[in-house]
């Protein structure tokens, strides 16, 4: 349990939580029975942590921020599903962060170094990568994925069982109904491709060589004429093998396999 130093007097920690010797909890925070928090964390005042939440290390917590909550889905019957989150997380004021469900797989994870900013909602079963960056007011309906290194501009929504790649900018405002491959900028009301995230590729540390066959691969699989299964078999024997273009093929792949689609160009 964390030392008495360290919780404000008027939180209440549940007895049943477990809570790191260093963690800090400020006023008016609510902890739950069920509630595990790694060392380093620090829940600022009238958080509230609940459910079967287990939180890791160095994770700061911002006021109002509501973490572990039940669905809002009407098919959740009280199952006993989880929230997982991993390290170095800002979840600023606001947030909202729901357990899993059992129709999906009874568990919402969240993973390392994600910037969650003011009034962004992560719904149950969502799946979400690390080193991203949420702004304002973005929703994740159930169901959605997000891999590593994306940012969603402020006030973004996404469909249920969306999937957005690695390495996407998805511009302030749109609303996501299909997946989004990775590399991509994407953008609108309903969100359409934009282009290479060329900005995103340099400030990530992606070699020339590797950013010219990911942007040859993108033209060739979004710009040409022709469906999307014959663009994949189409692609220029040169550009495979790499491991950034494969990415892209597998998602391409897995969006055409489970029946969702991919956002199209403008």
């Amino acid at each position: 349990m964390s030392s008495k130093s360290n919780i404000h007097p008027t939180a209440l920690v549940s007895e049943g939580a477990s809570i790191a010797e260093d963690v800090k909890i400020g006023p008016f925070a609510i902890i739950g029975p069920d509630v595990t928090i790694g060392k380093g964390t620090e829940i600022k005042a009238n958080v509230v942590i609940e459910g079967k939440t287990t939180i890791g290390q160095n994770n700061t917590i911002h006021s109002f921020a509501v973490i572990g909550g039940v669905p809002q889905d009407l098919k959740f019957r009280g199952e006993q599903a989880e929230l997982v989150i991993g390290d170095h997380n800002k979840i600023r004021e606001y947030v909202t962060i729901h357990i899993g469900t059992e129709g999906g797989t009874m568990k919402t994870v969240v993973g390392s170094n994600n910037l969650f900013m003011a009034s962004s909602h992560v719904a149950h079963d969502c799946i979400i990568g690390d080193n991203n960056v949420f702004a304002n007011s973005c929703a994740l309906a159930g169901h959605v994925e997000v891999g590593d290194n994306a940012i969603l501009g402020g006030m973004t929504g996404v469909h249920q069982f969306s999937c957005v790649g690695d390495y996407t900018m998805i511009g302030a405002g749109s609303m996501v109904g299909q997946d989004v491959p990775p590399f991509s900028i994407a953008q609108g009301d309903r969100c359409k491709l934009r282009g290479v995230n060329l900005v995103g590729l340099k400030r990530n540390g992606f070699s020339g060589e590797d950013s010219s066959k990911i942007k040859r691969a993108w033209r060739s699989l979004f710009l040409a004429s022709g469906k999307t299964t014959e663009k994949l078999e189409a692609l220029p024997e040169e550009l495979r093998g790499n491991p950034n273009v494969e990415l892209l093929v597998s998602f391409l792949n897995r969006s055409i396999s489970e029946g969702r689609g991919v956002c199209s160009p403008d």
